[in-house]
């Protein structure tokens, strides 16, 4: 009989579907297929662990079930670490579990992991001056969207009014964000570009909208995570790209779903995660 390995699990119970039954029959997965679960961290409520905890308690497999965001705080801050981190599909939109899983279900990729059917992989990031984006960015006017998307999380429907009011306006009025190097798109800008890392390098999708139906359109997209469904033209895949406002205004960034203040100008480069992610599919 294999001896089981220690593992530790990072859930967060604001993200996606967490309740206590979601993550008590995740525990109960793990303890089915080779893991005992040594410690369960209660995120933001409790700290996100560091590598020399993780040594120290002789833990090489970390698994986070939580949205992107929290994903991208844990494995950035795990940078440098020997040990492998199992996402699951924890959130609303789980982009990066889904690069590195597929739609697979989570008891499917927990039972892989433990069967070591999972492969330890270093997929390409996009990197910024604010932090690197696992599963994709957004840059321009139409990341204020960010601030509906928060209120009708907190249900506060004054605010999310307020602010789909305040969104649409920077969205339809604010200052435009040209590609400068490469010199990709339209010349006037865009309203939103959506930066996805991959295998290649970085995919580049610039989104727009001729009248004040399709940036609604456009922000009940944003809204719901479902970007692709706007107007908008995919530029190409890139190795790197400078970004300017018109107007010299501060740049809006949602790194994995978190926003992020720039400068009037920013940098994107493709690079490779810097500790390793277990993956069941190819896709990365």
């Amino acid at each position: 009989m294999k001896e089981a390995r220690p593992i530790w699990l990072i859930a967060n119970p604001a993200s996606g579907s967490n309740s206590p039954a979601a993550v008590e029959a995740l525990e109960t997965c793990c303890g089915h297929n080779g893991f005992v679960l040594e410690r369960r961290i209660a995120f933001p409520e409790e700290p996100l662990p560091d590598a020399a905890a993780l040594d120290a308690a002789g833990v090489e497999t970390l698994a986070i079930y939580a949205g992107d965001g929290t994903v991208n705080a844990a494995v950035t801050g795990l940078y440098g670490w020997s040990g492998a981190i199992l996402v699951l599909p924890g959130g609303t939109m789980n982009l990066l579990a889904k690069r590195l899983h597929g739609e697979s279900p989570t008891e499917e990729i927990v039972a892989r992991a433990g069967a070591r059917a999972a492969r330890r992989v270093r997929p390409m990031v996009a990197r910024t001056a604010h932090g690197d984006a696992l599963a994709g960015l957004l840059a321009g006017p139409g990341t204020a969207w960010y601030a509906v998307r928060e209120a009708l999380r907190d249900v506060d429907i004054a605010a999310a009014a307020e602010s789909a009011g305040e969104a649409l306006a920077e969205t339809t009025g604010g200052s435009m964000l040209r590609c400068v190097e490469p010199g990709l798109g339209r010349e006037d800008g865009y309203p939103l570009l959506e930066i996805t890392p991959g295998q290649w390098g970085l995919q580049l999708d610039a989104y727009h909208a001729e009248n004040t139906g399709e940036f609604l359109q456009q922000g009940w997209a944003l809204l719901r995570r479902q970007f692709r469904e706007g107007p908008h033209d995919r530029l190409g895949l890139i190795d790197r790209l400078e970004v300017a406002d018109r107007d010299g205004e501060p740049i809006g960034l949602l790194i994995d779903g978190e926003h992020a203040q720039g400068g009037a100008r920013e940098e994107f480069t493709v690079a490779a995660c810097e500790v390793d992610l277990l993956a069941t599919e190819n896709g990365c």
